[in-house]
């Protein structure tokens, strides 16, 4: 098995090389961006990816499936600290090649992740299976409902900022900001700054020409 390891994280590299060597046969190999996941999917067509999708260059669900349908014999875990309940309702429903593990995972389910991926079998770890078989909540059409703050820092994300520029503009901490920047992210329901730029242009927060320029 070759183990393509698509992950900013210098623990978790270190913890997925540690728990691919405990298996026989397998190659675990770093990927720093997209690019270069893409060149190692060329030569390894069969690969599995160890994807973080929150932290890796990857726009949304729709370049995802791009991505199953070039790769048809590449198997998909993706790892990550949260991905929202409807994100993975969409992935799991593309192609039973996409499996879901989290950061939280005990050291027993990686091991398992990891031995499904080999035999191409889906895995989807225990938190998230909960989450999947919750009973959604009925609840009429709710607004979004940002702070002020929220707002503020969702424009600027939105218009390219990063968090410690955030933090600089407004005369805040990295951590303050960037304990904002995940509670926005939670409450609309996104993954990825792509993502949550969508969602501000869709809701007039950013003009598109500002957007574009």
């Amino acid at each position: 098995m070759y183990i393509i390891l698509a992950d900013k994280q210098d623990i978790t590299r270190a913890g997925m090389t540690y728990f691919a060597q405990t298996l026989a046969d397998t190659a675990c190999r770093q990927a720093d961006d997209k690019t270069e996941m893409i060149e190692q999917l060329k030569e390894h067509p069969d690969a599995v990816i160890i994807l973080d999708y929150t932290l890796f260059d990857i726009n949304d669900v729709e370049e995802l499936e791009i991505l199953c349908q070039r790769f048809p014999l590449a198997q998909w875990v993706l790892f990550s600290m949260e991905l929202s309940v409807d994100f993975v309702r969409r992935i799991v429903a593309i192609s039973p090649r996409f499996s879901i593990l989290m950061k939280e995972s005990p050291s027993q389910e990686i091991l398992e992740c990891l031995q499904y991926a080999k035999r191409h079998q889906r895995y989807i770890c225990q938190r998230m299976a909960e989450l999947l078989l919750a009973p959604v909540q009925s609840r009429v059409e709710e607004e979004v409902k940002l702070t002020p703050t929220e707002t503020e820092i969702l424009k600027d994300v939105a218009l390219g900022l990063t968090t410690k520029e955030i933090a600089e503009k407004r005369f805040s901490s990295f951590h303050t900001v960037n304990t904002h920047r995940k509670n926005i992210f939670r409450k609309l329901g996104v993954n990825t700054v792509h993502e949550a730029t969508k969602y501000a242009l869709r809701a007039g927060l950013v003009d598109s020409a500002e957007y574009y320029i």
